[in-house]
């Protein structure tokens, strides 16, 4: 089956079953030709629970389709691949953070929303790499427990006076690999282009950078922008979606190990699967699903 007739299957599936497609901004980008959404995780998640849809399948990874469960618990939820993991995530589970709490007694936790919904569970809040300072600013706590991204922890600390982040040693490979030599060598290719930059990177990697913040924040920030020239430091998927959207703008990858493999997992095919066979239904603990909402709805009550 070629790629414009898995197009034309998915489509019409999408329609006699009422389901729609998420697909994250690191995926593959021919998923996007099936997506009635793309973007941020938890952007995702809201708009699926703001429709109308029977089925969500989240082209996505784990903890993704755990939130949008977790968001929409009448409606089915679909991974099609459930190999697409998060290394990130499963860096700490819910015991790792009840221990971490113990050394750390009364100081609230703020949790990543790339964690599992068993990590939400046990946080008094999320946050996302947009929110992440506003988040952490809200709790007027002189301490602040972050999981499980220890480097969007510290920018956020970076970026407040008088607040401790302690944060859990966990962070992204991808983004944890880039290094200052990488966006010193690029600029020596492209002296002019602009260095953009996701707060999951390390600390010496964002004080570098010409801007810092989310993949859709860097994506708004870029189209924005009047440089022709950019340094896109984050995921392959960014570069591809801004060559789609911004040809007359160059993009550079800040290297070619800036892939998450598990993201690319995903493909048409996988879609079609899901959805012919309604098959890796994702489900949560109803308990678990109820102290992770709590979590994340106080998020959003922060940036309402």
């Amino acid at each position: 089956m070629d790629k414009r007739e898995l197009i034309e299957k998915i489509n019409k599936l999408k329609k006699e079953k009422n389901a729609i497609v998420l697909a994250h901004t690191y995926q593959n980008l021919e998923i996007d030709e099936v997506a009635d959404f793309s973007g941020d995780s938890l952007y995702l998640s809201r708009q699926a629970a703001n429709t109308d849809a029977d089925i969500i399948v989240f082209a996505g990874v784990y903890f993704m389709a755990e939130t949008a469960k977790i968001l929409s618990p009448d409606k089915t939820v679909l991974l099609p691949n459930l190999s697409a993991g998060c290394a990130m995530a499963d860096k700490i589970n819910a015991q790792q953070l009840r221990e971490f709490k113990a050394k750390h007694p009364d100081v609230p936790v703020v949790c990543y929303v790339n964690s599992t919904a068993e990590v939400k569970a046990e946080s008094d809040v999320c946050c996302t790499s947009a929110n992440a300072i506003n988040v952490v600013k809200s709790l007027n706590a002189k301490e602040v427990l972050f999981v499980p991204d220890q480097h969007l922890g510290a920018y956020a600390e970076s970026q407040l006076d008088g607040v401790k982040v302690i944060t859990y040693p966990g962070y992204c490979p991808v983004h944890h690999a880039i290094s200052p030599v990488d966006i010193t060598e690029k600029k020596k290719l492209y002296p002019c282009a602009k260095v953009m930059v996701h707060p999951e990177c390390p600390a010496e990697v964002t004080k570098m950078a010409d801007f810092v913040g989310s993949t859709t924040a860097i994506i708004k920030a870029v189209k924005e922008s009047d440089a022709k020239e950019f340094i896109i430091v984050t995921e392959k998927g960014v570069v591809e979606r801004l060559e789609r959207d911004c040809p007359d703008k160059k993009f550079v990858l800040i290297n070619e190990k800036a892939v998450c493999d598990t993201m690319k997992l995903l493909h048409l095919q996988d879609i079609l699967n899901a959805l012919e066979n309604n098959c890796y239904e994702i489900n949560v603990d109803a308990q678990i699903a109820k102290k992770a909402l709590k979590s994340i709805d106080r998020m959003i009550s922060i940036n309402a």
